[in-house]
């Protein structure tokens, strides 16, 4: 056993050192595929070892789970924000006031560019990750540390044993989030305003696996305490921070005067259109960390640093109509059509104008002369109309009555939703969403259709409905390209099991408005069958717990619609269960309680829960002294530690279902 640890801990060393190589030097020195044999290797070992599961292993960046909120933390010291100049002028006058303070005529400044992200202070115990915490109201922030770990150019060891705290920024590299924005177009989600917005709202996601499929970068640029290190200056800060193992922004420049200052404002203003990341602007820093000292700070910001922002291009043209798009969740968004312009080197000829709420609070029209920037450098967004332009001519923006693909009901799921949306929940533009849901884990659970099979089945009108799924043939599937015999055999095998599935897992693949994985438990359990769902009155559904009048009238109206009618009646002549089974229980596991813990890979955790019921056993979201087994899948959380202080008995997957079969 102290063979597996010691090749676990060689692996970890071994991955850390890749992903230095590759996500902060930009320098690999092994190819992807043998960077993935050495992953594999080392999830297979930890998946088989269990008990050397570390919070810091390089497999802490792959996948994810939920998170259970966000705790409160505490900064050791707060987190301020930066004062503001826009020109030249102002940054003499900035570089005057620091040399009256100090009573000397020679200061060096560190220029280091402005990221636009989110700040984050990052603290390290023995040179091994420890939390991440968020700005917050620069006193208290988040603790993201869960978040904070899928970044991959931010090491969970460093290259030393220390205790230290860093800040700096994170973000979303400019083809992340353009490739985002494209998506979230095609889904019918609001798209992301800048790259400052896509990481704040990156970061704050509650399920972490999505931060590791956004791609999120980062640039640390600061030391809390840098006197402990023996550091005197901020250019020997960034310097330390490289050989401890930070990526560091490489266009950071050390001048000896103003002079030198303005000319690298000047230089990047234009010079930032060639970055993979967006700046807005310039952070200047007294170099000398004695004469931040002496300097000190406002209640707000520190006097001995400043950003010096670019200034925001600004081009007017007019509107000459309004589109408006419906995307795959039913979203309908406006998009304003104008005169083409040239904006920052490229030609501009339409913006979104996000929603019906955003029209009216700017007061845009048809007809109107607006100015138009490109937010965070990037989107054309309509800042400002010019209302002395008007000639009464100009129309307003009206609200469709209906959805304009389908004809169908438009409005909100809820009354603080601000986007209005198509409510026709079989709205030929919301198919390809509505077959996501349909073929997931969590309803009929048929592997082997993805999103981009899914994509080209619907592009080739091989199904008008969700219960189309359940008529596609062999010769149908050959026509979709990428798709060969095995898969096809193995897709219509999925799509036959898949009528067996559970009831309340049919209902979730129903996508009902509303309604989630809880109430499709409380709903199957009530009902018995799609039937008396179906035929259940108002006043039945809000007697029920947990079931208020928004989601009971949104059941009500799904089953009225003609639609899903003809969906029920196809889901029965092809043979679906739409009952609830009385499955027959056993006794194996009475008096046991389980708790599950990380990603199970031929279970479901629902389905885990289910068979843990079914055979008499109770299951439990905490360990405890009262928890008799731990059952581990893959990327375990905080729990399997709990579980190993107490005593718990671990369970791999495959021992859980040793013990029922």
């Amino acid at each position: 056993m102290d063979k597996i640890k010691d090749e676990i801990e060689k692996l970890r060393k071994e991955i850390e050192y890749h992903n230095y190589r590759y996500y902060v030097l930009a320098d690999p020195v092994i190819s992807d595929e043998e960077y993935d044999k050495l992953l594999k290797k080392l999830i297979d070992l930890e998946k088989k070892y269990p008990e050397y599961y570390s919070l810091n292993s390089p497999t802490q960046k792959v996948g994810g789970g939920l998170i259970q909120g966000f705790k409160k933390v505490e900064h050791s010291i707060p987190m301020l924000s930066l004062d503001n100049t826009y020109n030249e002028l102002e940054m003499r006058e900035f570089d005057n006031r620091i040399k009256k303070m100090l009573k000397t005529n020679i200061v060096q400044y560190v220029c280091e560019l402005k990221i636009d992200g989110i700040s984050v202070a990052i603290r390290y115990e023995n040179g091994y990750f420890k939390t991440a915490i968020s700005r917050g109201n620069g006193i208290i922030g988040d603790d993201i540390s869960e978040n904070v770990k899928k970044i991959k150019s931010i090491p969970l060891r460093l290259f030393k044993n220390i205790d230290i705290e860093v800040r700096g920024e994170i973000y979303m590299p400019i083809k992340e989030f353009e490739k985002y924005n494209k998506l979230a177009e095609k889904e019918g989600l609001q798209p992301f305003a800048n790259p400052r917005n896509a990481a704040a709202g990156t970061i704050r996601q509650l399920n972490s696996s999505i931060v590791a499929r956004r791609n999120l970068d980062s640039f640390i640029y600061h030391i809390v305490n840098p006197e402990k290190y023996g550091l005197t200056t901020q250019w020997e800060a960034l310097n330390f921070l490289k050989e401890i193992g930070f990526k560091v922004n490489p266009h950071s420049k050390l001048c000896q005067d103003i002079e030198c200052v303005v000319n690298f404002w000047k230089k990047w203003t234009d010079g930032r259109k060639k970055l993979d990341y967006w700046i807005d602007g310039l952070v200047i820093k007294v170099n000398n960390f004695e004469y931040q000292k002496i300097l000190g700070e406002t209640t707000k910001s520190p006097r001995w640093a400043i950003a010096f922002k670019f200034p925001a291009i600004q081009k007017e043209t007019k509107i000459l109509d309004v589109e408006l798009n419906v995307g795959r969740s039913g979203v309908i968004t406006p998009v304003a059509i104008f005169e083409p312009i040239d904006l920052d080197g490229s030609i501009v000829k339409r913006a979104s104008l996000h929603n019906f709420d955003y029209i009216k609070e700017k007061d845009i029209k048809i007809g109107d002369h607006v100015l138009v920037e490109k937010a965070g450098g990037i989107i054309p967004q309509v800042v400002n109309i010019i209302k002395e332009k008007r000639t009464g001519s100009e129309k307003d923006i009206e609200i469709p009555k209906k959805c304009p693909i389908c004809n169908g009901e438009i409005g909100k799921l809820s009354d603080d939703e601000t986007a209005i949306r198509c409510l026709n929940p079989h709205c030929p533009q919301k198919l390809k969403r509505h077959l996501e849901i349909f073929v997931s884990k969590s309803a009929f659970d048929i592997s082997g259709i993805g999103e981009k099979i899914i994509d080209k089945i619907v592009d080739a009108k091989l199904v008008d409905d969700v219960a189309d799924i359940f008529y596609l043939t062999p010769f149908e599937l050959a026509q979709i390209s990428g798709l060969g015999q095995k898969s096809i055999a193995k897709i219509l095998e999925q799509i036959n099991k898949a009528k067996h599935t559970p009831l309340n897992r049919v209902i979730i693949g129903l996508g009902i408005p509303l309604v989630g994985e809880k109430t499709a438990k409380i709903l199957a359990k009530r009902f018995k069958s799609l039937e008396n769902l179906s035929n259940a009155s108002y006043e039945e559904l809000v007697e029920i717990e947990n079931i208020g009048p928004e989601i009971a009238k949104s059941i009500i109206n799904y089953f009225k619609n003609e639609k899903t009618k003809e969906i029920i009646e196809k889901l029965k002549k092809a043979g679906v269960n739409l009952e609830k089974k009385e499955m027959k229980k056993s006794d194996i596991l009475k008096g046991l309680t389980f708790v599950i813990t990380g990603k199970l890979n031929s279970l479901s955790r629902d389905k885990a829960i289910e068979l843990i019921e079914l055979n008499g056993g109770k299951v439990s979201n905490s360990v405890s002294t009262k928890t008799n087994y731990l059952i581990v899948g893959e990327n375990p959380g905080s729990k399997l530690k709990k579980a190993q202080q107490l005593g718990v008995k671990i369970l791999s997957e495959e021992d859980f279902l040793k013990m029922i079969t």
